[in-house]
């Protein structure tokens, strides 16, 4: 049987290259380590390396590394799941949202919950709306915060608000500078960034310049990195903006009235179902605008 310490001890020595470094990263002997490594082959039938020098892998080698990577993680997180559960007997809440959320009530919300439960333990974590609805179906989260409605088994969804799109572009853009909102067809004149939250609006034209773009950005704190350049320019949801530095602009754009709807994601699993009540209460009777 293939054993998590043996994943461990090959993916060190992959990553670093060299036994001896690796061995001292693990608190082992290079022998010891050695043996290891030969065990694992021959439970597989294979080389993983293509010397014996370990800094080199086979193309197997490449494979097992890959899927070691992710059952490592996926170990990892859960052993830290049960300490940090085993700590908390008076109660853990574990959090997901979208980045934006914590530029809104979410600080807020976390801090009045804590007052009503002053032994309550809270482990917040950012993620995109993918993520999140994920972290929920894994039991990572208790309750997240996600664009979109999301239909997910053992979990309510309840809209939290909805915010309008509109342009983001440096402070010293053309189209930060003019006295009228831009129109769709302006905006896509210039360098356009495309992004996810992009995906939430149903209009052709935009659907097909998400389709055009050359530039996608997949992180928020590099697209506005980008777009504080006053060279590229991009759509978000206004609460996506709103705590943003001057040197970038959000402008209404003339007919795109899209709204991005964000939800509330309530795991019905939990641990804590009435400290987790508390903490939607909290979140729905917020101001998130």
């Amino acid at each position: 049987m293939m054993k998590i310490d043996a994943l461990r001890c090959f993916s060190t020595v992959a990553q670093l290259g060299n036994l001896s470094e690796a061995a001292g990263r693990l608190g082992r002997t290079p022998s010891a380590l050695s043996m290891s490594l030969k065990q694992l082959e021959a439970h597989l039938g294979a080389r993983l390396f293509e010397t014996e020098r370990k800094n080199k892998l086979t193309p197997l080698g490449l494979e097992v590394f890959r899927l070691a990577q992710i059952q490592l993680r996926q170990f990892d997180e859960t052993v830290t799941s049960i300490e940090s559960a085993a700590k908390a007997p008076q109660g853990l809440i574990k959090v997901a949202s979208i980045p934006s959320a914590a530029g809104l009530a979410l600080p807020r919300s976390i801090a009045s919950l804590m007052d009503l439960h002053p032994h309550l333990k809270v482990e917040l974590r950012d993620m995109d709306s993918a993520m999140v609805a994920e972290a929920l179906l894994n039991g990572k989260a208790d309750i997240g915060i996600a664009s979109g409605n999301q239909s997910l088994n053992d979990v309510e969804c309840i809209t939290l608000f909805e915010d309008s799109f509109g342009l983001l572009c440096g402070a010293d853009h053309p189209l930060a500078l003019r006295t009228k909102p831009p129109t769709l067809q302006e905006v896509f004149e210039h360098p356009f960034m495309s992004n996810k939250l992009c995906g939430h609006i149903d209009l052709a034209a935009v659907r097909y310049a998400l389709a055009d773009a050359k530039l996608t950005v997949h992180n928020t704190h590099s697209l506005i990195a980008m777009a504080q350049t006053n060279n590229w320019v991009t759509i978000l949801p206004k609460s996506v903006a709103s705590n943003l530095s001057g040197k970038l602009s959000f402008r209404a754009i003339d007919g795109l009235n899209d709204r991005r709807t964000v939800s509330l994601l309530i795991s019905q699993r939990a641990r804590f179902p009435n400290v987790l009540q508390d903490f939607a209460n909290l979140l729905l009777q917020s101001d998130w605008t």
